[in-house]
């Protein structure tokens, strides 16, 4: 299973160096721990699951019967049609995401079983241009541990969905958007549950931009935290907190 792992990772990585193709596809499937993987895709179609010649898979990093460890990766996409479709099922992974250009999108799913726990969380998303989509899911089942995700977004119109449900959620999303009449408004929904430990829950806010629309729900034994700064007119915000 080893070298069949190698095999495909290898493969992925050659195939996202471009040479005449415009088509960059990467499915990958790991099984193991103590993962460390760099992938880099400049231009044209971008992906990294959802490849359709392998038949519409997701990324996929440990198994619900054998959960992953000790996972880091580091996925750079510049231009174009970007997009990652992932699950990790694993107990302490870090994950970087790094966009500049085009309709970039992300929809990570981290089950939260008896055999994937979640346990430490570390995700920092970058991005920069232009059709921004995040959707976050950590701990679908159960309680994840500890949760930390970054955002750091510079354009308008952005669309960030983030559901955590840990005993530990640190959430910091940054984004410089435009003050401008033309600009395009952009929505940010973060549900954050579970009971919560000593740390509670936190988020961290800090847009500039007109038009934001801004959902943010905490529930939790412990402190619910939320620092929130917005430059700009036409702000939408809707807070909920509760035990």
């Amino acid at each position: 299973m080893k070298n069949l792992n190698r095999y495909i990772i290898m493969g992925a990585l050659c195939s996202v160096t471009p040479v005449t193709t415009i088509a960059n596809d990467i499915y990958i499937q790991q099984v193991g721990d103590t993962l460390d993987l760099d992938i880099v895709q400049d231009g044209q179609d971008n992906s990294i699951g959802t490849s359709p010649g392998m038949g519409n898979q997701d990324m996929v990093l440990g198994s619900a019967g054998n959960a992953s460890d000790n996972m880091t990766f580091s996925i750079t996409q510049t231009g174009n049609q970007n997009k990652i479709t992932a699950q990790i099922l694993g107990s302490t992974y870090t994950g970087t995401w790094t966009f500049t250009g085009d309709n970039n999108e992300v929809d990570l799913l981290c089950s939260s079983t008896s055999a994937a726990n979640c346990g430490n969380v570390t995700l920092n998303i970058a991005a920069t241009g232009d059709n921004q989509d995040y959707t976050i899911n950590i701990g679908e089942t159960t309680n994840a541990g500890s949760a930390t995700i970054n955002f750091t977004v510079t354009d308008d119109d952005n669309i960030i969905a983030t559901d955590v449900n840990g005993t530990s959620a640190d959430i910091t999303v940054v984004i410089d958007g435009s003050t401008s009449l033309e600009t395009i408004d952009s929505t940010l929904d973060i549900d954050v549950t579970g009971n919560g430990d000593l740390n509670g829950h936190t988020i961290n806010f800090d847009a500039t931009g007109r038009g934001h629309t801004i959902k943010f729900d905490q529930s939790g034994v412990y402190d619910n935290t939320i620092d929130l700064t917005t430059s700009g007119d036409n702000q939408n915000i809707n807070i909920t907190q509760s035990d």
